[in-house]
């Protein structure tokens, strides 16, 4: 099988289509809590739950991506010509493609 640089480029990018979901989360959570404090955005108005209840949706969804995304990369690394530290940049960097395009839409 010929180590083609190609293969985790996919497999990210397809990941990175339910990535849209934990990445958008941790987004919310951070501008409505740590960064509205600091003044950096505005807090959503009807937001009055409380940070506990959304730890409890974002934190499971989180794990279970990293876990698949994780899962899903340790086999390809000794498969690819990459360098380790390119082969986890590009792994770490090309989810968040599908994200810029739906925030450049």
């Amino acid at each position: 099988m010929a180590k083609r640089w190609w293969v985790p480029f996919l497999v990210n990018l397809l990941l990175g289509v339910p990535a849209v979901v934990p990445i958008w989360l941790v987004w919310y959570l951070v501008a409505n809590w740590p960064l509205a404090e600091l003044g950096w955005t505005t807090r959503e108005p009807t937001e009055n739950d409380g940070m506990a209840l959304w730890l409890v949706i974002v934190v499971p969804v989180v794990l279970a991506f990293g876990l698949v995304w994780r899962l899903a990369n340790a086999p390809l690394r000794h498969r690819t010509a990459l360098a380790p530290r390119s082969f986890w940049l590009l792994c770490a960097l090309v989810p968040f493609l599908p994200t810029a395009v739906l925030i450049a839409m």
